[in-house]
């Protein structure tokens, strides 16, 4: 089997340096506002300002995988650009060159209001999606996305202390939030999930169907770490809870940030335990619906009838590794 492609995974490239030294300076948005290389990264619910020129390609796929095709680009604007946000945090300073931005720009993160986004650019749709655009971006505006995003949910999600519920201050570049009543700080959290490659004796791909999804779309099974758990703990956790059998030599393949709201994928490959019967699956009603086995000659077969992830995330990368090259093409031959 091919080593796993970590380099392709669209939300893990980038090419910033997020510069955490700085972050502490009180006047480094001042200092920031004064440098005429600086950047402002427009976000409005979610959604990215982009180039005008990345419209067509900011439009979803027609092959139902939900990915942008084409070459789409992040608008970074001058900050006179920016009048108003309701947040704004530090990201870094580039390490690679544009035609508009040289090596080493600073970007900061504005959080725009819906009037803000309106009076900066009424076309919604220049506003891109990370799930759809991802694929489309360079290394540099797809780092830049998934980090604003993450922080920007973080931030919407703590206005208030988690101890009192008073309200909190922004502080440390947009890196901190430091509670009014007693100086507590909260820092940015993220949710590790685990995600898994579940192959049978045959060397078949478990996939399930989620209660959320159409019937029609199948995925890797998936489950956030709980508290005190490892990553190989939690991957039998949630294949028994979800699927109903026992697995085992559940071994890392990589990461992927997941921004939607707060996750890392950390992704995971495991075999059905030998004491286990394949046909024995049992998905547990309320999230699995239905669960099926896959030999690679059968998911191309069906092809037609089951949508697999989109091209953004980690799953779809996890199958490919499996399946042994791209899922638009016919699986070669052992």
């Amino acid at each position: 089997m091919s080593p796993f492609p970590l380099s392709a995974l669209p939300l893990s490239r980038h090419a910033i340096d997020r510069d955490h030294v700085s972050r502490s300076r009180p006047a480094l948005f001042d200092e920031l506002w004064d440098d005429p290389t600086t950047r402002v990264l427009a976000l409005w619910k979610g959604r990215a300002l982009l180039t005008a020129e990345s419209v067509e390609a900011a439009t979803p796929a027609a092959d139902g995988w939900g990915s942008a095709t084409g070459i789409a680009a992040l608008e970074l604007l001058p900050v006179e650009r920016v009048t108003s946000a309701l947040v704004r945090v530090y990201l870094g300073r580039t390490l690679v060159a544009t035609a508009t931005e040289p090596a080493g720009s600073a970007v900061v993160l504005e959080v725009l209001t819906d009037a803000a986004a309106a009076e900066l650019e009424p076309d919604e749709a220049r506003w891109g999606n990370l799930r759809t655009v991802a694929t489309a971006l360079s290394d540099r505006d797809a780092g830049l996305f998934t980090e604003a995003l993450a922080i920007a949910n973080w931030h919407a999600s703590h206005t208030h202390c988690p101890r009192c519920g008073t309200p909190t201050v922004v502080e440390q570049a947009g890196w901190v939030r430091r509670c009014f009543e007693d100086g507590s700080e909260v820092f940015p959290r993220t949710d590790p999930a685990v995600i898994v490659t579940v192959l049978d004796r045959d060397d078949r791909l478990l996939l399930g169907s989620n209660a959320m999804w159409e019937q029609s779309r199948y995925s890797l099974l998936a489950g956030f770490v709980e508290p005190g758990e490892s990553f190989e703990s939690a991957v039998e956790r949630e294949i028994y809870e979800e699927a109903g059998i026992r697995v085992v030599d559940a071994e890392y393949k990589g990461s992927q940030p997941w921004p939607f709201p707060a996750s890392v994928m950390v992704g995971f490959t495991a075999r059905l335990a030998e004491d286990q019967d394949p046909a024995a699956l049992d998905p547990d009603g309320e999230e699995i619906l239905d669960l099926r086995w896959f030999a690679r000659d059968e998911l191309w077969e069906a092809r037609e009838q089951v949508i697999l992830p989109g091209r953004s995330s980690i799953a779809r990368a996890l199958i490919e590794d499996w399946y042994g090259g791209s899922l638009d093409e016919p699986p070669v031959a052992p």
